[in-house]
């Protein structure tokens, strides 16, 4: 990867730090954030389908910078915090595989990086429904099918 295209990365991602520290992501801030999460995952994906290993491995890596941002902390839990980790190994062992140029081993922790993100969701909605802490309504469900064009 070029010098100037992780710079662009690293700032960017400063950047969103920076402008969302010390507050609360809204509805629509997470579902922007959420539908970056899927462009990456989408194009890991992409990456994987055409056997282009430095596009799985830049897209997983983007994924578990993501894994980091506030905005990914939706709940303080021990779960919710372990899930994270799972996630964030995941995503590893998909860049790990690729700098190997081993596409069957990125596959298969691309398969488990996507279970791991249906199991935390389901945690969530779960958490979600129980109104855990007080918090029953964290706002508005979030739907991706309405954002995403087939």
């Amino acid at each position: 990867m070029r010098p100037s295209v992780i710079m662009a990365t690293v700032f960017g991602m400063c950047l969103m730090f920076i402008a969302s520290a010390g507050r609360a992501e809204s509805p629509e801030e997470l579902r922007a954030f959420m539908q970056v999460k899927l462009q990456h995952s989408q194009k890991l994906l992409e990456g994987l389908v055409l056997e282009d290993l430095d596009r799985v491995a830049k897209h997983a890596q983007q994924l578990a910078m993501l894994s980091q941002e506030s905005a990914w902390r939706v709940f303080q839990t021990e779960d919710y915090v372990q899930y994270s980790l799972e996630f964030r190994r995941a995503a590893h062992a998909i860049v790990a595989a690729a700098k190997e140029k081993n596409l069957d081993g990125a596959t298969l922790a691309y398969m488990d990086v996507t279970m791991k993100c249906i199991k935390c969701h389901k945690y969530v909605r779960g958490i979600r429904m129980a109104g855990v802490d007080g918090k029953a309504a964290l706002g508005p469900r979030l739907s991706l099918r309405s954002e995403v064009k087939p």
